[in-house]
């Protein structure tokens, strides 16, 4: 027969190792948590987050978009004008 004093250290012994398993997922979640905000902040931050650079980056590109089509009407426009010259 099983001793009481055994069933005992047992038992603690699950406790124990429970316990243990509890105290390193609570460092993992805490861990988690701080990531989590980090990215938060990464992401969110009007000035300098990913919604900014991404916003950024459109003005950037309809920039460019003006200034090529700038530069294309412009070319075209001394096409026309020098085939027209050379016409007349």
């Amino acid at each position: 027969m099983v001793d009481q004093n055994d069933l005992n250290l047992e038992i603690q012994a699950k406790l124990d190792k429970i316990c243990n398993g509890m105290d390193v997922m609570s460092d993992k979640q805490e861990t988690m948590s701080v990531d989590i905000a980090k990215i938060k902040e990464a992401v969110y931050n009007p000035d300098q987050g990913l919604y900014a650079r991404v916003r950024d980056l459109e003005q950037w590109q309809q920039s460019v978009a003006k200034f090529i089509w700038t530069v294309g009407l412009a070319v075209t426009g001394l096409i026309i004008q020098a085939i027209y010259s050379n016409l007349f």
